[in-house]
This record gives C-alpha cells, structure tokens and sequence, in this order.
C-alpha cells in the first residue's frame, strides 16, 4: 500500500494539530508540510515553528514530516527545518544553482532528501542527482494553492521517472502531489507512484477527514 501524506495547507489553521490528529488516526502515514515564500510560488504559509509544533504529534504516531520547501534559497533554511523536526527535506531543482550540495545539506543535517519537479520542468534536470536522492516529487499542478485540478501529462512523468529509478536500482521514494483524489489514486499508483499527498481531498468537501482517507484506501485496496 503507497503512503498517503495529508498535505497540511488544506487543514484549518486554527486546528492544526487537531486535523494532524485526525488524520493520523485515520490511518495517514505522513504528515506533508509546505513551506512557500510568496516569491518562488504566489503564497505564504508556514516556517519552522509549525514544523516543531506538529513534530510531537507525527513522532507519537511514527509518522514521517515531509517537508517541501517550495521557496528561494533553501539552503539557508534546511538546518532550521530539520532542528524542528522535519524527517523529509524537499527542494525544488528549479530554485537551486548548486543542486548537488544542497542535497548533500539535506542529508548531513540527518535528514532524507528529496528533489521536486515543477510540471513544466523536463526530468532530464535529474539525471545527474537521481542517484543521490531519497525521493523525487513530481508536481502535477503549478505550485503555490491547494485544490487545483491534476495536469493529465503528469501520468506519463511518473512512468517515465518510474523505469528510471528502477534501472538506477534505486529505493527513492516517487511522490505526486497536485490534484490527487480518490478518483485518481490508483491510477498514479500503477504509474509507479508510492506516495500520495492530497490537501482538499482529505480536509476538504463533505466528508469527514476519517471517510475521505478511508475512499482513498478503498480505491488503493483495487491495485491488489
């Protein structure tokens, strides 16, 4: 079963740890956080303080903190993030002229490093550092606001970044994030996705944070 990452700019803000809470009893397995600086993406959201908040909750229920730092300079910030706790540090290839270091950062500070793909990046901006990483993250909507609709050519990157770790013989973790629902999970499963993040599809529509991830596991629990 992929992991399911409840992006966290979709819960209400005024309950953080409640909606954390929630969905980690609901059967999440990470908690995702977006760090955006209002210039690499139009928004503004969180900094390390909301990471040290949320870190004692995610550690009770051994849930990883998957930060994705969706701003300029990260590397300015990645020994911030992993002393309040991040496990997961991801930057985007599109803001780092030294990509190599960086990730090299990510790893000394004790955590796993991670590589973002804006939609209209080509994969081959990887080739050298794929070998080196934990995960990869493709963005299949424009970053910056969560419940945009999932770009379609996005499936295609996946496959195609799929048969690349597996020729590397690597254990990087594929994540997507952007536009993923129920409707559309297994189908980025099969792809060669194995980690989901989903912002207003778990905290948002009619549904309770509980029955939304409990459709996501129905329509994963199809893949068997």
């Amino acid at each position: 079963m992929p992991a399911l990452a409840p992006s966290m700019i979709a819960a209400d803000y005024g309950r953080l740890e409640a909606q954390a809470r929630e969905a980690l009893d609901a059967g999440a397995d990470w908690l995702h956080m977006d760090v955006m600086d209002g210039h690499f993406v139009p928004n503004l959201t969180i900094g390390p303080g909301i990471i040290e908040a949320l870190h004692p909750v995610a550690e009770e229920y051994d849930a990883p903190v998957d930060v994705h730092l969706m701003i300029e300079n990260p590397e300015r910030y990645i020994d911030a993030f992993a002393d309040a706790g991040a496990d997961v540090i991801t930057v985007h290839a599109e803001t780092c002229s030294h990509l190599h270091r960086v990730v090299q950062q990510i790893q000394e500070a004790g955590c796993r490093a991670g590589v973002a793909l804006n939609p209209a990046t080509p994969l081959g901006q990887l080739e050298a550092i794929l070998p080196m990483v934990d995960l990869v993250l493709v963005m299949s909507v424009n970053p910056g606001f969560s419940g945009q609709a999932f770009i379609p050519q996005s499936t295609t990157k996946i496959q195609r970044l799929r048969r690349q770790l597996n020729a590397l013989g690597s254990k990087a973790r594929l994540e997507v994030d952007g536009g993923v629902k129920p409707g559309n999970a297994l189908q980025l499963v099969q792809a060669g996705a194995d980690v989901l993040v989903a912002g207003s599809a778990v905290f948002g529509g009619d549904g309770s944070v509980e029955e939304n991830i409990e459709a996501f596991r129905s329509a994963l629990t199809l893949k068997v």
